[in-house]
């Protein structure tokens, strides 16, 4: 018979190419993640897998089964979803990914609120600004600001109208001025973001006559946003970053914005999952949370021309 656990793992280990990650996953060891392999694969009377000291990867009866192995769990867990009901109590675990400076510094009290709501659901939260695989990652669902073009995903927009602002604290402002313009901020300090390796030094800002690019330079790059926005909190330059991400600053008075009438590039939020049956009654209320939380501040966004 076959043990859900082991299927369970083969989905897992074909997603992250390693038994020892997927075994991680769950607290195993990595020969426990092979023995329950191996079980499968005897009791499917296959070699799921095509093993080496260097690699690991679905042979063609592996790569056929797979998509019966997701139905069969994705069916177990609607059916125990279905059960509940509505206005049944949340249970299990909601993973989810999140950008850096939004994670820690705009939903991380959402979360609480959320939890606070739910008791019995617990909640991982990974806060990171490298772009989540959420069909190999250990995550449900993962908010990500851009657009999202890939078809394989589907997602649910939770800050359609959001964008890019250009900010300095007013400490900076009274050292080296106010831009007048974007061809100003060439003499301006500007805090550039790298991803993935790529110096975003090129801010990009929409026009009648389309996409305007402002080449900017400055002494200071991070691959973390949360760093970017804490230097320009400290004085040290302008940066152009998602509303979301500042706007508490901004009306705390610790950051203003520069060029308001200027509008900066579009940064949709939204929420990222594989496939529609993953949203879980826990997804569809933390996905209306999200969303009624950033409304309000959408609406500040839009007066930001009479600032």
């Amino acid at each position: 018979m076959i043990r859900l656990d082991d299927l369970a793992l083969f989905v897992r280990s074909a997603a992250l190419g390693s038994f020892s990650q997927a075994a991680r996953e769950v607290n195993l060891l990595p020969g426990q993640a092979s023995a329950a392999i191996q079980r499968l694969e005897r009791e499917l009377d296959i070699r799921l897998f095509a093993r080496s000291t260097r690699s690991l990867r679905l042979t063609e009866e592996g790569k056929r089964y797979l998509p019966f192995a997701e139905e069969a769990l994705q069916a177990l867990r609607a059916g125990h979803e279905g059960l509940r009901g509505p206005g049944t109590e949340l249970t299990g675990t909601l993973q989810i990914a999140a950008p850096s400076d939004f994670g820690r510094n705009v939903l991380l009290p959402w979360i609480a609120e959320f939890r606070h709501d739910h008791p019995s659901l617990d909640i991982q939260l990974l806060v990171s600004d490298q772009v989540t695989d959420v069909f190999r990652d250990p995550v449900d669902i993962a908010l990500r600001y851009g657009q999202i073009d890939d078809a394989s995903f589907i997602a649910l927009p939770v800050a359609p109208a959001n964008r890019r602002v250009l900010v300095a604290s007013p400490d900076y402002l009274a050292r080296h001025g106010r831009p007048a313009s974007l061809d100003a901020l060439a003499a301006h300090r500007c805090l550039a973001y790298r991803l993935r390796g790529r110096v975003y030094d090129r801010w990009c800002f929409p026009t009648e006559d389309g996409e305007r690019l402002v080449q900017i330079a400055g002494p200071l790059v991070s691959d973390d946003a949360d760093v970017v926005r804490r230097w320009a909190l400290a004085g040290e330059g302008i940066a152009y970053k998602s509303w979301l991400d500042v706007c508490g600053d901004v009306l705390a008075g610790r950051l203003e914005v520069l060029l308001p009438a200027v509008e900066g590039q579009s940064t949709p939020l939204n929420l990222v999952c594989p496939h529609r049956k993953q949203f879980s009654p826990a997804v569809k209320l933390l996905h209306a949370l999200v969303s009624a939380r950033c409304a309000p501040l959408l609406e500040q966004l839009a007066g930001l021309s009479r600032l």
